[in-house]
């Protein structure tokens, strides 16, 4: 498995050109010049979902993989309850969706997005990883008691929750004092971590003096925080200009350095060098230390509307 996954919630845009999430300014060919240099670098795990421009984000990231060999790349997409159909297997017909989107015949690893009722949408994942059409299950913005039940049902048929994906930076460390990541080491359970960078708001390029692009979604949720988050990005600035890296390197770092894959969105090949130079930087425990110390000081609540409390 890769140090780093690579996320596609940005590439799932409207399907007009330059009208990517986030301001994301997209085209076939950088898009394809993303991939290439991803998977030259070792980071072949894509993660998407039906929910990011709704099917959008599938179809294009196809599109960027045409030529690779299945074999060559991993491809980790979701079923969102919020948006399932009426009819009789809605996350079989989800998947289906998925599968052709993507022109594949499998996806390796398989989420249920968002808990909503877990003892309705687990068990039809069974037969589809009795298929073989889902090789891993895991489970995203769920808390500790909603991945337990989630496992206890797949237990029962042999099968277990492999995975879990949630947000998790130096900003919103929920799930760590959740027990989540205690449960997930102690269970040989894989934890993404996803906003590791805060959309931007923990890579050091923002500050009051220069803040996020307004009327954004980004800018209405961090442009009146940046001012708190000052000298937890100046620190990380530090720690990484002495190792010829960035604070998004840092950012991504500590994440690696907590035990978890993070998901970072890419939406230009240069990012790919930033993920190179996180994959090889080593933070001693007390750089760590301080590093939390100054998120915790900045006392600032960045979890999304669409979470719940861990």
């Amino acid at each position: 498995m890769p140090a780093v996954a690579l996320g596609t919630w940005a590439w799932g845009d409207s399907g007009q050109p330059g009208d990517g999430y986030f301001g994301s300014r997209l085209s076939e060919s950088g898009l394809r010049e993303v991939v290439e240099k991803a998977q030259s670098n070792g980071f072949t795990l894509w993660d998407t979902a039906v929910a990011y421009g709704m099917g959008r984000s599938e179809t294009v990231l196809a599109q960027a993989l045409a030529g690779y060999d299945r074999s060559e790349y991993k491809l980790s997409t979701k079923f969102t309850p919020q948006i399932a159909g009426d009819g009789d297997d809605p996350v079989a017909d989800m998947l289906e969706q998925s599968l052709d989107r993507m022109g594949t015949d499998y996806v390796d690893l398989f989420w249920i997005h968002n808990a909503a009722d877990v003892a309705r949408w687990t068990p039809p994942l069974i037969p589809l990883l009795g298929s073989g059409k889902i090789k891993h299950v895991g489970v995203s913005n769920h808390n500790m008691e909603e991945i337990a039940l989630a496992d206890r049902i797949l237990g029962e048929a042999g099968f277990r929750v492999e995975a879990v994906q949630n947000h998790f930076s130096l900003l919103y460390r929920g799930s760590e004092r959740a027990g989540i990541l205690d449960y997930c080491r102690e269970h040989d359970v894989r934890f993404f971590s996803y906003m590791v960078l805060e959309q931007g708001a923990l890579t050091g390029r923002y500050n009051p003096a220069n803040p996020l692009p307004e009327g954004s979604s980004r800018a209405a949720v961090y442009n009146g925080i940046l001012h708190r988050l000052q000298a937890l990005t100046d620190r990380m600035g530090a720690i990484g200009e002495d190792r010829g890296a960035s604070a998004a390197d840092v950012a991504t770092a500590w994440a690696i350095a907590k035990g978890t894959t993070p998901i970072i969105g890419v939406t230009k090949a240069g990012y790919i060098d930033g993920l190179v130079r996180a994959r090889g930087i080593e933070l001693a425990d007390a750089e760590i230390a301080e590093l939390e110390a100054l998120a915790d000081a900045a006392d600032v609540d960045t979890r999304g509307w669409w979470e719940h409390e861990m």
